[in-house]
């Protein structure tokens, strides 16, 4: 197995010195078919701030498209909630987030542990889509092992999101399934959620968003539009608004 040279994971533990004594943790995820170089950028802002970052590199990412293929959603969230009880057991405060698949991925953590997560930060997160061809998957994937791939929607020039050339539909098939499930426990988010939305997104349709803030229990929901990028926002044209608007989310969210 090779990994890609960009999809090595980021860990940075706290420097409480630099947040009032308390060790605060935020844990990133990245997206289907991405890897850890989609969001790194936003982690290393949030850590020059003194907050501890995790940025796992999900199984079957950062390698090749057939490698993944043999993964599913369960290996993928199984990662995350690995990396999620260790950053419990040695911080005060946990603040979850992440892009596309990363976010509908930290909105499962956030309802399976409501007493545990402090905040929710997503951007351009997908828990749902209005395309037909997905219907097709339980089917097509035993007929094809893959279509293209879904990666670089980025509206600033010159920028490689390095994920997969081709999308594993095996892969992509256990994700879609999982959604329904995700969905009818959106209620038991209680974390304040803080919700990035690309006014241009080519990867993640408009069913997301209502389904999601409609459906979450937090007493606070805010949605922040990005009127200058695409799909992977986080290395976009609008990426320095999510880091700092983050940093101030997670330092009032993991207030005592």
């Amino acid at each position: 197995m090779t990994i890609h040279p960009l999809a090595s994971p980021l860990s940075v533990p706290a420097r409480p010195e630099l947040t009032d004594g308390r060790r605060v943790a935020v844990l990133l995820s990245h997206g289907f078919t991405g890897q850890p170089a989609s969001v790194k950028p936003w982690g290393e802002h949030l850590a020059e701030r003194g907050y501890a970052v995790e940025v796992p590199r999900l199984p079957g990412h950062g390698t090749t498209w057939r490698e993944m293929n043999a993964t599913t959603w369960e290996d993928w969230y199984g990662e995350l909630a690995r990396v999620f009880d260790k950053l419990c057991l040695d911080n005060d405060a946990v603040v979850v987030g992440g892009l596309s698949m990363g976010g509908a991925l930290s909105l499962r953590l956030a309802a399976e542990h409501p007493d545990r997560v402090s905040g929710v930060v997503v951007v351009n997160p997908a828990v749902a889509t209005k395309r037909l061809d997905v219907k097709l998957l339980p089917v097509l994937k035993h007929l094809v092992p893959s279509l293209p791939g879904i990666i670089n929607d980025i509206k600033k020039p010159g920028v490689e999101e390095h994920g997969y050339t081709r999308t594993p539909l095996k892969a992509a098939h256990t994700m879609f399934r999982a959604w329904p499930t995700l969905a009818a426990d959106l209620p038991n988010v209680t974390a304040p959620l803080l919700y990035f939305r690309s006014t241009v997104d080519n990867v993640v349709d408009e069913l997301s968003e209502p389904l999601i803030t409609r459906s979450v229990s937090s007493r606070e929901v805010r949605v922040v539009r990005l009127e200058d990028s695409y799909h992977v926002a986080t290395l976009d044209h609008d990426a320095p608004r999510i880091f700092a608007d983050t940093a101030e989310f997670v330092a009032r969210v993991s207030a005592p």
